[in-house]
């Protein structure tokens, strides 16, 4: 009686557990038999065809490194190549949308800082120019106004502390400081306005 011709699942077995010993023409045949296969399938995932065609390199260097681990018990040979394939696929996609995340966020980043930049240079005119004016109009006001104004809102010091330091009734600074900010919206008010 003659031996029953082999399945191809049993053949796919085969060349798996000789590519397993490093047969390198078995990988070949196995190459063959899956390759269109595991395109397709990585072409479900990915639309460019460098990048399908990497997936597959490296689903084929994963075939050769771990046939000797595979356990034909578990799964078909080419349910075992279409799971590498897949999770290869999904592995490169998400790097993909990661990169082009990152790309995406770096190019936003970019935008801001121009305009932070643009801003900056804007406000930094702008604010040299507001500073003048309100060095110039403080000039014009009366020494003692000037010098309440000066420590409250360069020195920082509060109303009391003015008073304090200058020996003077807290209703007599806050007198200064209230007619000294009246003038000073008199002078630059209208030239900011503009």
């Amino acid at each position: 009686m003659e031996p029953e011709p082999a399945t191809k699942q049993q053949i796919e077995i085969e060349l798996l557990k000789r590519i397993g010993h490093g047969d390198s023409q078995s990988f070949e045949q196995l190459y063959d038999r899956f390759s269109n296969i595991l395109f397709a399938i990585a072409s479900r995932f990915l639309d460019d065809p460098q990048a399908v065609e990497e997936v597959l390199q490296d689903v084929f260097v994963q075939i050769w490194e771990k046939a000797p681990l595979y356990d034909p018990t578990r799964c078909k040979p080419l349910g075992w190549a279409v799971t590498l394939t897949r999770h290869k696929a999904i592995d490169r996609l998400r790097s993909i949308r990661r990169r082009n995340q990152l790309r995406d966020e770096v190019r936003r980043e970019q935008q801001n800082f121009e305009r932070f930049d643009e801003w900056s240079s804007f406000d930094a005119v702008a604010s040299i120019d507001q500073s003048k004016l309100v060095r110039k109009a403080i000039r014009g006001l009366s020494s003692a106004q000037r010098e309440v104004i000066e420590l409250a809102f360069f020195s920082g010091l509060t109303q009391q502390q003015i008073s304090d330091r200058l020996g003077e009734p807290l209703g007599t600074i806050k007198a200064r400081i209230r007619r000294g900010m009246a003038k000073l919206r008199e002078r630059i008010g209208p030239q900011l306005e503009r």
